[in-house]
């Protein structure tokens, strides 16, 4: 067995040194990235430690390994660690390698890539050899199992969590005590699934996040989990394999891509440098075309029961509200699959419709369609027409989506790829719509399919998104200034889905903390998008314009006018009081547009600053938002040059405060719900 020399030694004799490997044996060697500290002890158990973040950790954790049918594969004894110097397609910096062996012969290899380019961050590739005679069978795999320890004053963890279900919860929640959540981004129900490969956890001081970053979904766990005291949360990304592999003698095996990170704040800054790191890799996402951001109204007040009379009486009012697009939603296609109109609202049929979409055009307005991909019901034309489009579960089962009582086609069926261009060259080139709302949480992920891809049925899961590049891609060739919206109803949106949108959405909000959490993550992930708020009477209230306006979103309606569809299940009706509210914020939304700023995330932390503070910088001003039901005291304006003076006003209510002086950048306020404030350099 090679020794390994003391950690202070290490480092002193890795100066100027390609590679170097340790000649002496330790308890612990340490990998120092920023302030991200990786201490391997003797059995390469791992403990994460910063120097920001005192007492992260209390000991050291299993935190890679491999499971059998039986028991995990563990008892790894370390036999080298090196490092050398490092360069690729990423950047610079230093690769560690970390190899041990256990009793039964399995070999464990850890590389660990630290890039310049990316502090406080490192980047896992771990792999497994059978050196011995016997046999395994791998069930699954484990990697970044952390252990962390709450804050001595906090009541709570905050977390990131990036799957998706039924219940739509919060993407950014506080985490209690005996907590448990796998977080797989596998399909959770039968229409739910996918997410955002990212689990960050932080206390006041900062936090640890953990990942993949490989370029498609894949099917993992990122589980979270605290004590039932709450005061440790457990931290481990995990992959089982559908069925148990085979693992002999010299054969390896390479898990996915991880990460671990470190920060100070909430998940912003984890989420902008995940992301900045997937471009490199070789993700490239669409950027916004200017009428992404214009504000929308949809006809979804009427719900399916719309009349044609009742869209076309309401786009006069559309118009004089300074809404500049009109959306037709669910109700007009035949069924799910078959999308031509429906003779009962369009006698006329086809021709009917672009006569809608022409008139929509004569006010002045952009025509969006609603659209559910993917989907269709077992009773259409379309099934008929292709019978080989499903997708199928291992009991040759079609897949079921309940929420529209359809079937799932398969995003690896050619048939697919055929029926769906016939839909898009309706939609764009013989109705003439100029934007699509692709709809359903359905869409966020998809199980294995065994019909289409029997050898890896894995493989339907990784190829979605290309599903939504392909329909990009035609809709923008046959309309280069296109508006995509991915509507995941409720869902966390797919990572992999976003590369393949201009316009992201809130997506079904429960409350308006949704829609400003949402938002601060789109702004993280994809940057200057244009993130539409989704319609305001979903927001708390009905009527919270001021949580889309103030993280930057793009406002939105479905009111109805003059009167509700005697169908629709709720009213929406645009009485005299809310038309002046609505036309005030719309008309300071299209004077503004501060969707099209930048957010700076980093300035305060979305679950331990209060009040609730999020800020856009645009035309060399700074627009603060804050959230609060009551709130007076003096606050914080971050992110100002301490040499300057400011100007301050309420721009909502137009009131002036108090000019800033240099080096004290505080201000006494009393607001109830909002404060909305534009602070300008005198």
């Amino acid at each position: 067995m090679k020794s390994i020399i003391p950690v202070f030694a290490f480092f002193i004799l890795l100066v100027g040194c390609k590679e170097q490997p340790n000649t002496k044996q330790s308890a612990a060697q340490v990998i120092k990235h920023g302030h991200l500290e990786i201490a391997v002890n003797d059995q390469m158990k791992t403990k994460i430690s910063s120097a920001f973040l005192p007492n992260l950790s209390d000991g050291f954790t299993l935190s890679e390994f491999i499971s059998t049918r039986r028991h995990p594969i563990s008892g790894f004894k370390l036999n080298h660690f090196s490092r050398k110097a490092l360069k690729d397609s990423i950047g610079t910096g230093w690769q560690y390698e970390i190899t041990g062996i256990n009793p039964e012969k399995i070999k464990k290899i850890v590389f660990i890539k630290a890039y310049n380019n990316y502090p406080d961050m490192v980047f896992y590739h771990v792999n497994y050899v059978n050196s011995g005679s016997k046999k395994l069978f791998i069930t699954g795999w484990t990697n970044n199992h952390i252990r962390i320890n709450r804050h001595p004053e906090d009541n709570e963890f905050w977390a990131f969590q990036g799957s998706s279900t039924m219940e739509r919860a919060d993407w950014i929640s506080p985490i209690g005590k005996d907590y448990y959540n796998p977080n797989f981004l596998g399909m959770n129900q039968t229409d739910y699934g996918g997410g955002i490969p990212i689990l960050d956890v932080w206390r006041q001081d900062g936090g640890v996040a953990i990942g993949h970053t490989e370029l498609v979904p894949k099917r993992v766990y990122m589980n979270l989990e605290t004590s039932e005291d709450g005061r440790q949360a457990d931290l481990r990304i995990n992959y089982k394999y559908l069925e148990p592999m085979e693992f002999g003698e010299g054969d390896r095996l390479e898990t996915f891509e991880t990460f671990v990170a470190v920060h100070q704040g909430d998940c912003f800054i984890t989420q902008k440098r995940f992301t900045d790191y997937m471009q490199q890799k070789g993700l490239k996402f669409a950027q916004s075309e200017d009428a992404a951001y214009e504000p929308i109204w949809c006809a979804w007040g009427y719900e399916r029961g719309f009349t044609l009379d009742e869209i076309i009486g309401t786009l006069p009012k559309v118009k004089d509200m300074g809404f500049k697009w009109a959306v037709l939603d669910d109700g007009y296609q035949i069924t799910e699959g078959d999308w031509h109109v429906n003779k009962q609202k369009f006698p006329n049929g086809d021709a009917q419709m672009k006569q809608l979409v022409d008139k929509i055009h004569s006010y002045g307005l952009k025509a969006k369609l609603w659209w559910a991909p993917l989907a269709v019901d077992y009773r259409s034309e379309t099934l008929q027409k292709y019978p080989d489009i499903l997708l199928k579960n291992e009991d040759e089962s079609p897949q079921f989506i309940t929420w529209w009582d359809a079937f799932y086609m398969s995003p690896s069926a050619q048939e697919t790829q055929k029926h769906t261009e016939e839909v898009l060259d309706l939609f764009i080139n013989k109705w003439g719509f100029d934007g699509l709302k692709m709809d359903g949480q359905h869409m966020n992920a998809c199980p294995p399919d065994y019909a289409n891809s029997p050898d890896n049925p894995e493989e339907t899961v990784e190829v979605l998104p290309d599903f939504f590049k392909n329909t990009y891609d035609f809709v923008r060739k046959q309309k280069p200034h296109a508006v995509i919206e991915n509507c995941p109803c409720g869902c966390c949106m797919s990572y992999y889905n976003m590369p393949y949108i201009n316009q992201a959405v809130s997506s079904d909000p429960l409350s308006s903390w949704q829609i400003r959490t949402k938002g601060k993550v789109y702004k993280a992930l994809i940057g200057k998008t244009a993130y539409y708020g989704d319609h305001v009477e979903l927001s708390d209230n009905g009527n919270d314009f001021a949580s889309s306006f103030g993280v930057g979103a793009v406002l939105g309606s479905k009111f109805t006018w003059p009167k509700d569809n005697p169908t629709a299940e709720a009213s929406y009706l645009l009485t005299p009081q809310k038309e002046a509210m609505m036309k005030k914020w719309i008309l300071l939304y299209n004077d503004l547009m501060l969707s099209k700023g930048d957010y700076l995330g980093t300035l305060y932390d979305i679950g331990f600053d209060r009040p609730e503070a999020h800020v856009i910088q645009k035309d060399g001003d700074l627009f603060y938002a804050f959230y609060a039901k009551s709130f007076s005291d003096e606050i914080d304006l971050r992110g100002l040059d301490s040499n300057k003076n400011y100007q301050v006003t309420d721009y909502f209510h137009h009131k002036k405060y108090r000019d800033l002086n240099a080096g004290r950048h505080t201000l006494k306020v009393d607001f109830k719900d909002f404060l909305l404030l534009r602070v300008h350099p005198k």
